[in-house]
């Protein structure tokens, strides 16, 4: 006789052990988390045009720290994303280097992904709290994200490319509070954003609050802040058309010279043969100036008698004074002969100006090797002999425009992405802004509009006009608001392409002679962030704990 077959069991629901849907949940959460911080990041920035996305990159990963995951799959799930979206951004940068992109990107996502480490411990202790607990560990964390931003511009050497505030370039309403705090403002306005509407959805999804009971104060706290700077927006630009003064015409050249041909002593005449045309047909518009980008000439215009006698020649020709990009040698004949990466003033009367600027901040085996005794054996990726010499100071330059003389204050390359170097340029009595740079480098791809975004907030930040010139474009003119006013295209609408354009440009004569807050007072809202991020994390330590009603 058998045993009866014994039916199959019902599972117990009562049954404490997780199923395996339950046990891959936080794997799924973290997937979730990864792709949509990718995304958000990525298209938050140009060469994106939905600024809009910024306010809620940050989302997932503060929604996710809400519910308290495991440490070491949130912090690795957050650095992987922060790092491949930074590699992405960064993706123009293998025209150069590919070893220089696999690198740079993922360091640069490490370094501000160390951000969600303080939002994992901040957002659970931050559930069920006062108002007040509240908001002050929403101003920490607004204030570490500024504090990590600052730090970019100095550690290690320094690359602040695109902060959080370079997203709004094309949208002044929210970036004139500049003038007071710098960009790290505005960044700070937009991490608080992102806070608060994190703490409405958590308030949605976790806490199941409706109607009314889903406000929250961190989310009315940001909308504050936001609308504060509108205000300032409304303020600063309302009738400004009476304000209005002429300040010159301004031709742009864009040579667009490869990359690969620049140096190429091969090629020298046909680059000179180029600017010649181009730069005589931008003086048939009769400009008050006309601009070459950075290292326009294949040769020293000061430091080669040729390359001078060239410059020089071409402006009487045009008629008009020459702001240029060129390599600058001093003390050519003697043993200690120093290179710059300079912008120099050429005169249709008087040639060859004997002031130049020099570039202050130089680019890591771009124009120096760092730390020569130890990565000498490197080479630079500019074929250029030895290290470029560092500029000595501001240096600005006295352009004889046809109504007055004005004084412009140059800023080769990336050095617009410091904001303490075009401060230091108006301190020292810059009127406007020349931005001479040479986007050949990463082709035709977002570096362009990325780096232009750095223009706007240097723009609001010191409240002076700046005029950009590029080799191949983004060539332009940005008033002391940020509101791009003209942007060098061709016919077919590109900015990437060899010929010239010459624009108006007019200044706001409120601020003729007149210095913004942030260029008196310079990082003063850093030191700020500072003790908002100290006092908040010693008022989260020292709370009391939550209890809990029993039911």
């Amino acid at each position: 006789m058998t045993d009866p077959v014994s039916p199959p069991t019902a599972p117990d629901p009562y049954d404490p052990t997780p199923s395996f849907f339950q046990r891959q949940a936080p794997l799924v959460a973290a997937a979730a988390v990864f792709v949509l911080t990718v995304v958000l990041a990525v298209v938050s920035f140009p060469p994106f045009h939905t600024p809009e996305f910024a306010y809620a990159m940050l989302i997932p990963g503060i929604f996710w720290a809400y519910t308290g995951p495991r440490l070491k799959l949130f912090a690795w799930t957050m650095f992987a994303a922060q790092a491949v979206a930074w590699t992405i951004i960064l993706g123009w940068l293998h025209h150069v280097t590919w070893g220089g992109l696999l690198l740079l990107g993922p360091f640069v996502g490490v370094w501000i992904g160390t951000w969600y480490l303080a939002a994992w411990w901040t957002m659970p202790r931050m559930v069920g709290r006062p108002t007040f607990t509240r908001l002050v560990a929403l101003v920490a964390l607004a204030g570490a994200w500024v504090l990590i931003e600052w730090s970019r511009t100095w550690l290690l050497g320094g690359f602040p490319w695109l902060p959080l505030a370079a997203s709004q370039w094309e949208r002044a309403s929210i970036l004139q509070i500049a003038s007071f705090t710098g960009a790290y403002g505005v960044s700070f306005v937009l991490v608080a954003m992102n806070l608060g509407f994190a703490a409405m959805a958590h308030s949605l999804f976790v806490e199941r609050q409706t109607g009314w009971n889903l406000r929250r104060p961190e989310f009315m706290f940001g909308l504050f802040l936001l609308m504060a700077c509108v205000s300032v927006q409304v303020q600063e630009m309302f009738n400004r058309q009476r304000f209005s003064v002429p300040l010159g015409r301004f031709a742009f050249v864009q040579p667009y010279i490869p990359q690969n041909e620049k140096w190429d002593p091969a090629k020298a005449r046909e680059i000179t043969g180029i600017l010649e045309s181009i730069t005589l047909k931008a003086g048939e518009s009769r400009p008050d100036l006309i601009l070459w980008p950075e290292a326009s000439t294949p040769l020293a215009v000061r430091g080669d008698a040729q390359a001078a006698v060239f410059a020089g020649s071409l402006a009487a020709r045009a008629r008009t004074p020459l702001l240029l990009g060129s390599i600058v040698i001093e003390d050519a004949d003697k043993p200690a002969e120093r290179w710059y990466n300079g912008a120099l003033l050429v005169t249709p009367d008087g040639g060859v100006q004997p002031d130049f600027y020099g570039k202050r901040h130089l680019v890591p085996f771009g124009e120096y090797v760092p730390l020569r005794p130890l990565f000498g054996w490197l080479s630079k990726f500019v074929p250029i002999g030895g290290d470029f010499a560092r500029g000595a100071g501001a240096s600005p330059l006295v352009v004889p425009l046809k109504q007055n003389p004005a004084v412009f204050g140059p800023l080769i390359c990336y050095e617009d992405i410091f904001p303490d170097l075009a401060r230091d340029s108006v301190r020292s009595g810059a009127e406007v802004l020349a931005v001479l740079t040479n986007s050949a480098w990463y082709g035709e791809g977002g570096a362009a509009y990325q780096h232009a975004a750095h223009a706007v907030l240097r723009a609001v930040e010191t409240r002076r006009p700046v005029l950009r010139c590029g080799n191949g474009g983004w060539s332009g003119w940005i008033d002391e608001f940020g509101g791009i006013r003209s942007v060098v295209t061709n016919e077919a609408g590109t900015i990437y392409f060899r010929g010239t354009r010459t624009v108006t440009v007019t200044r706001d004569r409120r601020w003729i002679g007149q210095e913004s807050m942030y260029v008196q007072y310079g990082d003063w809202f850093v030191l700020v962030c500072v003790g908002a991020v100290l006092f908040g994390a010693g008022t989260l330590l020292t709370a009391r704990p939550v209890v809990k009603k029993a039911d």
